[in-house]
């Protein structure tokens, strides 16, 4: 089936997709792509929170514009009141979509707020034995996919043609100017260091400080420089992390904006991280990385490429060993080291 039997030919699109983390709008790019190549004079919005605005001008070859999502009952991100959220409706539906395609989640709450937005059609997943606002163009919710190939399971389902699974991130040439900006790493050499990332956005996804410090050490010894990276939020965590070392670091935690890690991250040997946003911004600039699951499911979130990105589980035994066998297979592949 073709994408206008499917959907038709639509001239404006409206994507909701109202989440909060860097990892996922990445991992939506496939998606977004193949509906771009798809139908290339739609104007494409993307319905999110606030912080997805810079998300958008980035990636203005596949979104054309944004509009704030206006919170809805049930939805955690963006929730302020229900007049903020009819005033939203109100100004969404006189944009007159011709199609809204709900990218959120397995819909149980947000199908309701997609219907809402007044579009001619709507397109999305549901979850069997919940609302299902159009059967031809709800696909049943594949729980069970990485998040990746999720959204590009809906694509196909509407006749879209896919484009490949890769993610990206458009380096701009602001992106590097902002990090020469930072004197500290004007003498980092492409190749010859290590990106640590010990913070994530829920706490309870960040493995120990402790365990962050002795691999830090280890690729020290190794002849790499370590640099410790994180947000502004993050700085006392990598404070830590940089105290437990026996060996110096770099910490610019709060230093970088999200391009100039981009940028930072480009000339990186490798990225040892938690299961966060950095994961799959290392992804999408194809940067070696060995992520750290501690309490999220790498079967949904976990890089595709296994061969450039390792994941690790700690467990009962020793879990630094662990990351630094797939840390040393990964690195070897850039240089010859002595111990």
């Amino acid at each position: 089936m073709s994408v206008s039997d499917r959907i038709g030919n639509p001239s404006r699109i409206a994507i909701v997709r109202s989440l909060p983390g860097l990892g996922d709008l990445l991992c939506a790019v496939p998606a977004l792509r193949a509906l771009r190549t798809a139908l290339p004079a739609a104007e494409i919005t993307l319905i999110g929170l606030p912080w997805a605005q810079s998300f958008v001008r980035r990636f203005d070859c596949y979104l054309d514009a944004w509009l704030a999502f206006p919170g809805y009952p049930g939805i955690p991100e963006g929730w302020h009141s229900p007049q903020r959220t009819n005033d939203g409706l109100t100004q969404i539906q006189a944009q007159a979509f011709d199609l809204a395609i709900q990218m959120h989640g397995s819909g149980i709450v947000i199908n309701s707020f997609t219907v809402l937005l007044g579009a001619k059609c709507n397109a999305g997943f549901f979850l069997p034995r919940h609302y299902c606002p159009d059967p031809q163009r709800f696909l049943a919710y594949p729980e069970h996919a990485p998040e990746v190939r999720r959204h590009l399971q809906l694509m196909e389902f509407l006749g879209v043609p896919l484009q490949g699974e890769h993610l990206e991130f458009p380096l701009l040439k602001s992106d590097w100017l902002e990090l020469q900006q930072i004197p500290e790493t004007r003498s980092l050499l492409p190749g010859k260091y290590v990106c640590v990332h010990p913070g994530a956005s829920v706490s309870d996804r960040r493995w120990s400080p402790v365990a962050f410090a002795r691999v830090a050490d280890a690729i020290g010894k190794m002849g790499f420089e370590v640099v410790l990276t994180g947000t502004a939020a993050e700085t006392d965590l990598t404070q830590t992390v940089a105290g437990l070392m026996q060996k110096s670091a770099i910490n610019l935690a709060g230093q970088t904006s999200l391009g100039a890690l981009a940028a930072l991250l480009k000339n990186a040997a490798l990225l040892v991280c938690n299961d966060t946003g950095v994961s799959h911004l290392a992804d999408a600039l194809a940067v070696k990385s060995v992520v750290i699951f501690t309490n999220s499911d790498p079967k949904r979130w976990s890089p595709l490429n296994c061969d450039r990105h390792r994941v690790v589980m700690p467990s009962a035994s020793d879990s630094v060993a662990a990351v630094l066998v797939e840390v040393q297979d990964l690195l070897q592949r850039e240089v010859a080291y002595a111990n």
